[in-house]
């Protein structure tokens, strides 16, 4: 053997095993968020308390969906997932509270008052960063229980970035992505496209008949309906300088659920399938001025629609030829009915600007047009609304060891008037230890729904829903205070909060005589219940969170407990007496644990070993039970298949529920969760890259120089 080749043999590999072990390190660098502050700080020395969802973790932990990385990997959130949404919950407050950006811009799609979060596809998710209360004053009405902020992957490579993830588990659901990603001079592009399919299960044939002591117990209804849903996504990037970034984006979204047809016409039977339909347009720039100070606007255009798909003849809402409302107007197989047409214009203004006295000053615009277009529900047909605001927010660090972050927000909305909001946030740090306190005040006007919509949801009941054009706006109080400790590989944080909420929104049950009388007359004794948005006088959500993370070698442990109390009232005007009442969704105690083992046997091969487990107790429910306490635990395994010249491969394979948790609680009532028990999957991704690495403009996408050089430095 040729000694010379033995010894440039030898030198590749110890210089591929330090390039390995050189990007294994990259991936250890401390974290860098921007969500609490809407600026670039080193997570340990940001203000506002924030948790983030590594990109590591997101690897190691395998999920296939967003709920079920919010759901396995931190303890405040809830799901309760159904064919009108998620029915996200975060520390005690709902989807409505809870505001989701990607990549800082709002995600649009109601469903039934909740979001459709397959609009998120796990495989594009850099990290997560999470931003409990409505504690930064950058964001408005929508974050009143948090920010949920997602980052997704970029493309900087000059080249051609190209990649294939394809997952397959139990009861057929697929899940596929491909990305195609390209950079030429002053040009990036990145294309997306992500297709969600699965079959469905049913966990009981039991179904609660409202009219009947005695259940169906051979009920076709599903736990989980048979949904496809897919999207395609585009951002094109133009840099014509160093100093200024333009883009433009865009996506389209559809989404398909088929309901089985049962044999009991009052309660399984479905007469037709749900279809959503979401586009979305943006426009955009970054602005570097000098100094490190930057401009940046945003127009986004966002829709989604809502259907209902007749499979067979049906009598439901709809018109005459003198526009009149029939209740009884037939629909036949094949014909669709629109249920809601949402649309919003967003145009978002910012500037960032570096101040003397190591200030940092972020002030901003925003105006807000919502529209709402449904022939059946609403009066009129559709309804819109104006908001606009104001914002400014001073970073101040007066001394070492003290940062200050404080903020005003001025909201106008033309059915509310105007509102100001302050926020004070602040942190001490005294070596290893960080303490961080905040304060703010959050102000949410209703929807055009809670304020004007009524429908009639037919499922193992007849319920009828309706608006109140007498709502107040929501005004909240938050208050939280927690600390860190950090040394080595150990991490701990425990964070108490308190918030009050005024004129609250919540569904109510209301008499059946106070129904509209041409419902009454259609419904008669089937009309099962009828519920109306309506302020309660008073509610509050008070908890603590406490997370540890311990790293040693290739181990890393850690676990979260939730801990939840809520209590709310409501003016009985029959009584006159103020009647307490639980806000929906609400469990004491949550948690969760992990452990992971990651280990490199050779440059081509890496083997990381997931153990997951997730817990809640009983949550409570204002009608219809409440859901089931649960303990669900999951096995996951990643193999690492080495890369070539231009390509790497990578393998996911795991069993989720491990032990075969199933909630058999009756269809119509609530569910703790809705797994199907035990399953399987497994997922192969292979990527494809050619080129070199873009020497990007300078501080043009990083806002803090500073920053990015300690991280070069660690």
């Amino acid at each position: 053997m040729n000694p010379k080749r033995v010894v440039l043999s030898a030198l590749f590999a110890v210089a591929h095993i330090v390039i390995v072990n050189a990007q294994e390190l990259n991936d250890s660098l401390p974290e860098v968020v921007i969500t609490g502050t809407g600026t670039e700080h080193l997570l340990r020395d940001v203000p506002v308390q924030t948790e983030v969802i590594s990109k590591k973790m997101l690897e190691t932990y395998g999920g296939k969906s967003i709920e079920d990385i919010l759901g396995g990997l931190t303890a405040s959130f809830a799901f309760n997932e159904g064919d009108m949404g998620s029915q996200m919950q975060l520390n005690g407050l709902g989807n409505n509270y809870i505001l989701i950006l990607i990549d800082g811009k709002r995600i649009h799609g109601d469903v039934g008052g909740e979001n459709d979060l397959g609009l998120i596809d796990p495989q594009n998710i850099e990290r997560i960063e999470i931003v409990k209360g409505s504690s930064s004053a950058l964001y408005g009405s929508d974050a009143i229980a948090g920010v949920i902020n997602i980052i997704t992957k970029k493309h900087d490579d000059e080249g051609i970035f190209l990649e294939n993830a394809t997952r397959y588990g139990s009861y057929h659901d697929f899940r596929q992505h491909n990305s195609l990603g390209f950079a030429w001079g002053k040009w990036r592009s990145m294309t997306n496209f992500q297709l969600q399919h699965s079959s469905g299960w049913q966990n009981t044939s039991v179904e609660h008949t409202p009219s009947s002591a005695t259940p169906i117990t051979d009920s076709r209804s599903m736990t989980v309906n048979k949904h496809t849903n897919w999207q395609l996504a585009e951002q094109l990037t133009f840099t014509p300088n160093e100093n200024l970034e333009l883009y433009a984006n865009g996506s389209i979204y559809r989404k398909a659920i088929h309901r089985p047809k049962g044999k009991y016409p009052k309660y399984d039977v479905k007469t037709f399938d749900l279809r959503y339909f979401n586009a979305s347009a943006a426009v955009g720039g970054k602005w570097k001025l000098g100094g490190g100070d930057v401009l940046t606007l945003d127009i986004d255009w966002n829709k989604h629609a809502y259907y209902h798909d007749f499979t067979s003849t049906t009598l439901a809402e709809g018109f005459d030829n003198d526009g009149n409302l029939i209740l009884d107007f037939p629909y036949f197989e094949g014909q669709s009915l629109l249920q809601s047409d949402q649309q919003r214009l967003l145009a978002h203004l910012k500037g960032v600007f570096y101040l003397p006295y190591d200030q940092r000053l972020s002030a901003g615009m925003e105006y807000r047009y919502d529209y709402l277009k449904s022939p059946t529900s609403l009066e009129s047909g559709s309804a819109d609304d104006n908001t606009e605001a104001l914002y400014v927010q001073d970073e101040w660090q007066p001394l070492q060891w003290l940062q200050m972050t404080g903020g005003l927000r001025l909201i106008r909305n033309e059915g509310f008037g105007w509102r100001l909001t302050p926020k004070l946030s602040s942190m001490f740090s005294f070596g290893d230890f960080r303490l961080r306190a905040s304060w703010s005040q959050g102000f949410k006007t209703p929807t055009l729904k809670e304020q004007n919509y009524r429908y009639i949801r037919e499922m193992s009941s007849v319920i009828l829903f309706l608006g109140n054009k007498n709502l107040d706006a929501q005004k909240s109080n938050f208050f939280s205070l927690g600390g860190e400790y950090t040394i080595g590989g150990l991490n701990l944080s425990v964070t108490g909060y308190y918030n009050k909420l005024d004129d609250m929104i919540t569904l109510v049950t209301i008499p059946k005589s106070e129904a509209p009388a041409d419902y009454i007359a259609q419904y008669g004794e089937m009309l099962n219940k009828v519920r109306r948005y309506q302020n309660m006088e008073d509610a509050r959500t008070c908890g603590v969170d406490f997370n540890a993370r311990y790293t040693f070698g290739e181990w890393t442990t850690g676990l979260g407990y939730s801990y939840l109390d809520t209590k709310a009232h409501v003016y009985d005007s029959d009584h006159e007496v103020l009647k307490k009442v639980i806000i929906d969704g609400m469990a004491y105690h949550k948690g969760n644990i992990f452990a992971t083992w990651n280990h490199r046997f050779s440059p081509k091969y890496k083997l990381g070993i997931g153990l997951y487990g997730r817990m809640s107790s009983k949550r409570y429910y204002a009608v219809d039970g409440n859901g089931k306490h649960f303990n669900v635990w999951r096995l996951n395994t990643t193999h690492d298949l080495g890369n070539s010249k231009s390509f790497s491969y990578k393998l996911e394979a795991g069993i989720d529920n491990i032990f075969n948790y199933i909630d058999k609680t009756p269809h119509g009532l609530h569910l703790g969760t809705t797994t199907p028990g035990t399953t399987i999957y497994a997922k192969f991704t292979i990527s494809f890259r050619q080129g070199k690495k873009i020497n990007l403009p300078h501080n043009l996408n990083n806002t803090n120089t500073q920053i990015r050089e300690e991280n070069e430095d660690n």
